[in-house]
């Protein structure tokens, strides 16, 4: 065991430079702070009497534009790290109203959800550090193709109202988000190796990546749960 672990470690060392790990660190730093205050913001909707609803998704829209509004300079890095952590706080808010019905529904499936992410963006992470350099850039073009089409079915569903069409693009979902982890985590390194040390920036790319993972993941292992509940009834 200890051999392997050795090598795995090497193969990182060999493949990033010490910059480009420095990064990395800020990155997934800042990134489990984010989640971190993900989850304050869950708790305070789901288990306090203060439930902002709307008004949480309007102050995170607001928080995301300051934060791409103001360019980093080296100087504004914490009032950029705050309107991230607002960002985050506010986006598990939103996310209270699904969580509360889902642990009506089983709140193991939260659970499930929340692990089933981390380790599928903790595996496509690692496949995109230990890929060739570059390699996973091409899917650039293709995810921006199919997140512009996912865009325009969800707006044509609202007149719609299928269930196939609603379906698909929730598994596209999912699987647009694996994606974007490949593509965002070389497109990070790359940008590095470029000069660019905006960890803030790259945290909050993954973040996005992360939690849309989590809340496709989450109504689909709910969906199954209340099929499976059907059947036992029927």
């Amino acid at each position: 065991m200890t051999p392997n672990i050795a090598s795995f470690i090497n193969s990182f060392q060999n493949r990033l430079e010490l910059p480009v790990r420095q990064h990395l660190k800020n990155v997934y730093g800042t990134l489990m702070m984010t989640c971190g205050a993900a989850s304050a913001g869950v708790y305070v909707d789901m288990f306090t009497r203060f439930q902002a609803g709307l008004l949480s998704t309007i102050v995170g829209a607001a928080m995301l534009l300051m934060l791409m509004a103001t360019p980093d300079n080296g100087k504004n890095t914490s009032w950029r790290l705050g309107y991230l952590l607002a960002f985050g706080l506010t986006s598990g808010m939103s996310m209270g109203p699904l969580l509360t019905y889902v642990s009506v529904v089983d709140p193991s499936i939260i659970i499930t959800a929340l692990l089933g992410t981390t380790l599928v963006f903790v595996c496509f992470t690692l496949a995109a550090m230990l890929a060739e350099r570059g390699s996973w850039l091409f899917l650039g073009g293709t995810l921006m193709t199919l997140l512009s089409t996912m865009s325009l079915m969800n707006l044509a569903n609202i007149f719609i109202q299928s269930t196939a069409i609603y379906q698909t693009h929730l598994y596209l979902g999912l699987m647009l988000m694996c994606g974007f982890v490949l593509f965002d985590t070389q497109l990070i390194i790359e940008k590095r190796r470029m000069g660019s040390k905006d960890f803030v920036q790259h945290a909050l790319e993954l973040f996005i990546d992360f939690i849309g993972m989590f809340r496709r993941l989450v109504i689909i292992l709910t969906q199954k749960e209340e099929q499976n509940r059907r059947r036992k009834r029927d």
